[in-house]
């Protein structure tokens, strides 16, 4: 499989990556892998790879954090690795209990995972010192234990830093998915401490009123519009097109959310599928790397069609167009490269992404679950599909 010259593709045979309760994976074969691997796990163990985070830290070290589920695993385990070299090598630091669908950032001093405590669980913050090797615990209202009932739901969606605070979206799970899922954000001052939950704010949620011909939606970004205003933008579940998303207008004490059901929906390709959105200090253009759904593979199921990774970018909010390809492979069933979680490192982008990949051993289950955690650069990003 060839790939752009522009993705920095470091096809490597690391030595083996061990999981709890997987097989050694010495024979396994990671040379056809794109990007960087960061950590696997055979489909036979019954262990999957989700929910990659990435974090980079001040001196240079890049973080990461993965999820494990699958039928081998109670859903509540999140792991950490680091890399001191611009992501070329990955060392497992410390696997946590208790944490799960987290978005991973570093803030003033130290590195942070604000998620949920298991699939459906309460909403937890924790902190790290350390570079994520030590991670303070969740245990009351004072120490990161933010909202203790459960049936919570998020993914890797950035925590923007907007006008004095801190911002993330959440969804309540009421219902089936995903058209049981409630947004909501949550906000804290930037100099607050985070692990207190009277820091932050919750704002009410809003239902899925069955509009047709979509199923619900999840895993929202907040993101500041160009006129300065907060939306939750959301993933909208819709598996023949698969290419549209869910504008939530957020107030901006952030205690009130709402949606116009006659504006709110646009179009934004490969938005039926997990995507994380940025905002470029540099040009002022908002940036995401989607699971687009090639003209090549539709008519599947778009929802499912996790085989190649586009670049787009927008002005505004509303308008997006595609940059450039930087992933792609034939194979739908089995290859996937989604849940991408990225930043802007200079010039480049700098992703991790959940793979579904050949291993040697079988391959992954399904193109949803995913054997591989990968790193990818994407060099030169502002200048591709000019």
């Amino acid at each position: 499989m060839r790939f752009p010259p522009y993705l920095r593709t470091i096809l490597v045979l690391l030595p083996p990556l061990l999981l709890p309760g997987c097989v050694s994976d010495r024979v396994a074969d990671h040379s056809e892998v794109p990007g960087t691997v960061i950590a696997h796990s055979p489909a036979s163990t019954g262990i999957y790879l989700g929910s990659p985070g990435i974090a980079l830290l001040p001196g240079g070290e890049v973080v990461a954090s993965l999820d494990h589920f699958g039928p081998s695993t109670d859903m509540t385990t999140n792991a950490l690795y680091r890399s001191t070299d611009r992501g070329e090598t990955w060392k497992e630091l410390t696997e946590i209990e208790g944490q799960f669908w987290s978005t991973l950032f570093f803030h003033i001093d130290a590195l942070y995972l604000l998620g949920t405590s298991k699939r459906y669980g309460a909403l937890v913050i924790r902190r790290s010192t350390d570079g994520g090797e030590t991670w303070t615990v969740p245990t009351d209202a004072a120490s990161g234990l933010l909202i203790a009932d459960s049936m919570y739901h998020s993914a890797p969606v950035p925590v923007l830093v907007h006008d004095g605070r801190l911002w993330k979206g959440f969804e309540k799970q009421t219902g089936e998915w995903p058209g049981g899922f409630r947004p909501f954000v949550v906000s804290a001052p930037v100099g607050a401490d985070l692990l207190n939950a009277e820091s932050w704010t919750v704002s009410q949620s809003i239902p899925w009123e069955g509009w047709e011909p979509y199923g619900g939606w999840l895993e929202g970004n907040v993101v500041a519009a160009p006129d300065g205003r907060l939306v939750d933008i959301l993933r909208v579940h819709e598996m023949k097109r698969g290419g549209r998303a869910a504008l939530v207008q957020i107030s901006g004490d952030g205690r009130r959310v709402s949606f116009d059901p006659e504006r709110g929906f646009i179009d934004f390709p490969g938005g039926c599928k997990k995507f994380t959105i940025r905002r470029d200090p540099e040009t002022d253009l908002y940036w995401s790397l989607t699971n687009w759904v090639h003209p090549d593979d539709e008519g599947g199921n778009a929802e499912r069609t996790r085989n190649t990774v586009a670049l787009i970018s927008s002005e505004d909010l509303m308008r997006w167009s595609i940059r450039s390809v930087v992933l792609r492979s034939l194979d739908v069933e089995k290859t996937g490269f989604q849940y991408i979680d990225w930043l802007f490192d200079g010039d480049d982008i700098i992703a991790v992404s959940r793979t579904a990949f050949n291993d040697g051993l079988g391959g992954a289950h399904n193109q949803h679950d995913a054997n591989y955690i990968t790193f990818h650069r994407i060099e030169g990003f502002r200048g591709l599909g000019r």
